[in-house]
């Protein structure tokens, strides 16, 4: 009989909190910035979904690929009996991991949309009679605990969501999965590759239209929660492709001179014509500087599967001293 519990360690004050950090942060420096994770209200999440399906946007279909081509392999390397996935959302590519694992017995999935994990949960649990769903409402970005459950455990992070991460921001990422793993346990990591800058920039600047909604969206999302008066039409969508960082920037470029007013806050914010907002970068990999990015952090890169194309990556990581 499949079992389901749900364990909180996000208070529901959290969000509003840390929009309110993150705003004001954010709009009072030089220059300006904002985290993306605030593109992603119901809205966000919706336009999100439009654009793994745009032909521009390569990786969710690379990543896919590779998924229903390796899962086995995966499922073999790793040998899991727990499945923890990172800022699970629909729990939609994990399935085919999934359906890989017939010993797995437990599901942690970790995301901060608490009606995104019971959903999930719900429709896994029907698929999988016996599987035990423990989710975690919480941020990933932060040292978890992680539930009791039979390993070994793989831990799971797909998307490509690891290049959101600056440098110094990874390195604390990847330490932190580190102190999560015990001997035999695994990690699991997508990663979006270096390839020629049309490709890259497309990604980010769809013919529809719909990426730069998404952007914009986060200037919705803080008109609606903080009160503020930003006109989406005031800003455009910019999408560059940074050669010396090897990561795609997003964002948002005020076309006149105009003054924000952010009630919550009790800030004023003024825009130059042309003054900008940087809301997301995107780093890419290569294999050999993820190595090393990964051994930094005491991981050792085992495996590394790519699509027919080599734009995208798995890679299967160990810590050190552990591998089985």
């Amino acid at each position: 009989m499949s079992d389901f519990q749900l364990t909180r360690t996000l208070d529901e004050h959290a969000a509003e909190s840390a929009l309110r950090t993150d705003v004001l942060r954010g709009l009072t420096a030089s220059p300006k910035e904002l985290p993306p994770k605030w593109f992603y209200d119901a809205r966000g999440s919706e336009l999100f979904e439009e654009i793994t399906r745009l032909p521009e946007y390569y990786p969710t279909r690379a990543e896919r690929e590779i998924l229903l081509e390796r899962a086995q392999e995966i499922a073999s390397a790793s040998g899991a009996r727990t499945l923890v996935e990172l800022g699970s959302g629909s729990s939609e590519k994990t399935r085919h991991l999934i359906e890989a694992m017939p010993a797995l017995q437990t599901y942690v999935p970790v995301d901060v949309s608490e009606s995104a994990l019971t959903g999930a949960a719900e429709s896994l649990m029907a698929e999988h009679p016996g599987l035990r769903v423990h989710a975690l409402l919480a941020d990933f970005t932060r040292p978890l605990r992680l539930p009791e459950a039979q390993g070994p455990r793989l831990v799971v992070f797909l998307g490509g969501t690891v290049g959101n991460l600056r440098p110094p921001e990874r390195a604390g990422f990847l330490a932190s999965v580190r102190a999560m793993l015990s001997p035999g346990d695994a990690l699991l990591m997508g990663t979006d590759l270096v390839k020629d800058e049309a490709t890259l920039v497309a990604a980010y600047d769809d013919a529809q239209g719909v990426t730069a909604e998404f952007n914009k969206n986060v200037l919705a999302v803080i008109d609606r929660e903080l009160g503020a008066d930003f006109h989406t039409a005031d800003f455009a969508h910019v999408a560059v492709w940074n050669r010396e960082r090897e990561w795609i920037e997003m964002r948002l470029r005020a076309r006149s001179a105009v003054t924000v007013k952010i009630r919550a806050l009790d800030l004023v914010v003024p825009f130059e014509e042309g003054e900008e907002i940087l809301t997301e970068v995107s780093a890419k990999f290569r294999q050999e500087g993820l190595r090393k990015e990964l051994s930094a952090a005491g991981l050792e890169l085992t495996q590394w599967w790519t699509d027919a194309e080599g734009r995208f990556a798995l890679s299967l990581s160990v810590a050190d001293g552990i591998a089985g």
